[in-house]
């Protein structure tokens, strides 16, 4: 997969690749986990830019307070929650 992006956002998405399915990270979580903890809005853009949703599983990433946040590709927050119940993730 040839993703164009910046280096931030290649950054987080090749970060999203590796959560588990079944499992969720909040934008803080990813943040810290690249290395940039005070850059969680700018992990949440990024992760809103995603080339490749659902192949990059930018559904795996849900808001510090439980909430799933934002899902910007095609079926949006309805497809989120859809394709977090399949995974067998509990969510609000």
């Amino acid at each position: 997969m040839n993703l164009k992006g910046t280096k931030f956002q290649i950054k987080v998405w090749n970060y999203l690749r590796k959560i588990p399915r079944g499992k969720v990270k909040t934008y803080l979580e990813v943040a810290k986990a690249i290395g940039k903890p005070k850059a969680f809005r700018a992990v949440a853009n990024a992760v809103g830019k995603n080339p490749y949703p659902p192949k990059i599983p930018c559904h795996r990433v849900i808001r510090s307070d439980g909430s799933l946040g934002g899902y910007s590709a095609k079926g949006g927050i309805r497809l989120k929650r859809q394709l977090l119940r399949s995974e067998k993730v509990l969510i609000k």
